[in-house]
């Protein structure tokens, strides 16, 4: 299933693009349904920076999903890799629950607009299949698959998103400072 979003954020590309990098730390007050983001590894090199960080998702999760993740919590590894010199993040995600069943991955583009302004395009491609996960039965997986699959679109292109909203609201509040 594709995962598709763009904001404009009024401030520069380089801006835009080193704070969402370099301090996604500060500014996960401003999002609603992560709990934390924790930096596990950071290779940086000329042009290009690796960052592996692990997000810890709050918010309400739907019932059928709570239930088949029994005690776990929904977390995130993202493995990004920005590129400086092609304003672009590559990224994957591996969820910490169903990763034998969860395949997520895109790029965001950091365009360059007129007045200071950049449009943050979010392109990505997520695949789910409950069949590979052991001791779901497979009547079940392909009943509640696409609802997972549905919701797990959902909560990722609303975060990516409100990573866009918290940036602005982050960046809006240094600069006042």
């Amino acid at each position: 299933m594709r995962i598709e979003a763009d904001a404009v954020i009024p401030f520069s590309r380089e801006t835009v693009f080193r704070a969402y990098r370099d301090e996604i730390l500060g500014f996960v007050d401003y999002l609603p349904n992560v709990r934390q983001i924790e930096v596990l590894e950071r290779d940086d090199h000329e042009d290009s920076v690796k960052l592996v960080n692990r997000w810890h998702a709050g918010g309400e999760i739907p019932a059928p999903i709570s239930k088949m993740l029994g005690s776990s919590t929904l977390s995130w590894r993202d493995v990004a890799q920005w590129d400086e010199s092609a304003w672009v993040c590559s990224w994957e995600i591996e969820t910490s629950v169903f990763s034998e069943a969860v395949s997520c991955r895109g790029t965001n583009r950091f365009v360059d607009l007129a007045g200071d302004r950049t449009r943050l395009d979010i392109q990505g491609q997520i695949d789910i299949d409950l069949k590979a996960v052991k001791g779901i039965p497979k009547f079940l997986a392909g009943a509640v698959g696409p609802k997972v699959e549905q919701f797990l679109v959902r909560q990722i292109t609303t975060n990516l998103t409100s990573v866009s909203d918290a940036l602005t609201r982050y960046l809006q509040t240094r600069m006042a400072s």
